[in-house]
């Protein structure tokens, strides 16, 4: 078990992130400590209230707020009263059993993990000592912790867990150039020599989830006629934040001429890979996942970051894996047309079933064609996802739009305008 604390400025910030997280379905408030009330029942501003009313006995403090990360083996499958089982021993044993303090369990990683949020403010208004905690009372707690639960070691997991690329932090980088610059050059040049690509979208797809992204701009814009690339920071919505770089300022030359090069590469190096990353697939259907965000989920703590690609108006058309193992990202219906953004939808719709075969041979018979039109019309309606409003790099990263595997009545068709008589 690996544990992070971090001392925020504010109890707002802290608490901010883990319900944004929650407001995305990424993450669930599963634990409310010394609370009148259970977690669920509760919102932002009543959890707030319970950290602020310690808050304000204290007015000279300046750093009032503690927010604890523990991180698990990807191999450790704990159930959500086991993690707050760990948190409360944990803050009993860094010294805040008693304070109010706020477990999320968080499912945008590779690997399980927990982020408790508390105040360093007692009952009486004196303020919890936080000087070298991670170093002495945490660690102390969680060598106690990994033996009385046989968790993996926390020197053993930093290594597996370790993935040599540190992601963006938006908010920090778009105050400056210096530090945007450094931050996406640091990312861009550990992607384009780590991960195996074939194509802009692929090698955006393996940016993204560090919150960059190589941008051609506007295909009528200077920069896309001249076969130009910059990069940008997106923020947590997806959206381009920060001062763009130019590909050539960065230290691994990382030009349009360049990439395009490295897909010839990468291609045929890619093939070997694949087998790992289908088989991970598999398996989280084989679990009978409810829709396609439960598979994302599922497929993330298997270390393989999915992008979906939808068109303007919401539907899916495309699906790229970013297995994090084996640094190799795959479009879809690359791995095989089982695998494409439609036939994932029919199998998650027959629950995980293989149905690929149904998909691909639609029945010709005549004497069976009432019922089969049936059949069609009740899976493109059970296959249909809720409308989402597309980001930018999802329309960046759209530019391969694969029709074949989207069926008819998704195209969309062009209204003819009726022409209004203008006669008197």
């Amino acid at each position: 078990m690996v544990a992070k604390i971090t001392i925020p400025k504010s109890i707002e910030a802290a608490l901010n992130y883990n319900e944004k997280k929650v407001q995305k379905g990424t993450a669930q408030c599963v634990f409310a400590g010394n609370y009148l009330n259970d977690a669920n029942k509760m919102n932002f501003y009543q959890k707030l209230d319970g950290f602020e009313t310690n808050n304000r006995l204290n007015k000279m403090a300046t750093t009032k707020t503690l927010h604890v990360s523990l991180n698990f083996d990807p191999t450790e499958n704990l159930s959500e009263s086991k993690l707050v089982e760990i948190a409360g021993v944990y803050m009993e044993k860094i010294g805040f059993g008693e304070q109010p303090f706020l477990v999320y369990k968080h499912e945008d990683a590779g690997h399980p993990h927990i982020h408790i949020v508390s105040t360093t403010i007692q009952n009486d208004g004196s303020r919890i000592n936080t000087h070298n905690i991670g170093r002495n009372q945490s660690e102390k707690a969680r060598k106690e912790i990994e033996q009385a639960y046989g968790l993996v070691r926390a020197e053993r997991q930093q290594q597996i867990m370790k993935p040599g690329i540190k992601p963006v932090d938006a908010e920090k980088a778009i105050y400056g150039i210096s530090e945007t610059k450094r931050s996406i050059s640091n990312v861009v040049s550990a992607v384009f020599s780590q991960f195996k690509f074939s194509s802009l979208p692929e090698f955006n797809a393996a940016l993204k989830q560090f919150n960059v992204v190589a941008d051609r701009g506007k295909e009528d814009g200077r920069i896309y006629k001249n076969r130009g690339l910059v990069y940008r920071i997106l923020d947590a919505e997806g959206n381009k934040v920060g001062v763009p770089i130019k590909a050539s300022t960065i230290g691994c030359k990382p030009m349009l001429d360049n990439l395009e090069k490295q897909f010839l590469i990468n291609d045929s190096a890619k093939e070997s890979l694949k087998q790992r990353t289908k088989s991970a697939i598999d398996d989280c259907l084989q679990t009978s996942p409810a829709s396609m965000n439960n598979l994302v989920a599922a497929l993330r703590q298997k270390q393989i970051y999915t992008v979906l690609r939808r068109n303007a108006e919401g539907r899916l058309y495309g699906i790229t894996f970013v297995d994090n193992q084996n640094k190799v990202v795959f479009n879809g219906s690359d791995l095989g047309k089982g695998y494409s953004a439609a036939a994932l939808q029919s199998r998650l719709s027959q629950g995980g079933k293989d149905v690929i075969k149904k998909v691909e041979n639609k029945s010709s018979s005549t004497s069976n064609s009432n019922s089969s039109k049936m059949e069609q019309k009740q899976f493109h309606k059970s296959n249909e996802l809720p409308v989402k409003n597309e980001s930018l790099l999802e329309t960046l990263m759209s530019a391969k739009e694969q029709f074949e595997n989207v069926p008819n009545n998704l195209l969309q068709k062009k209204r003819k305008k009726k022409k209004k008589n203008h006669n008197l």
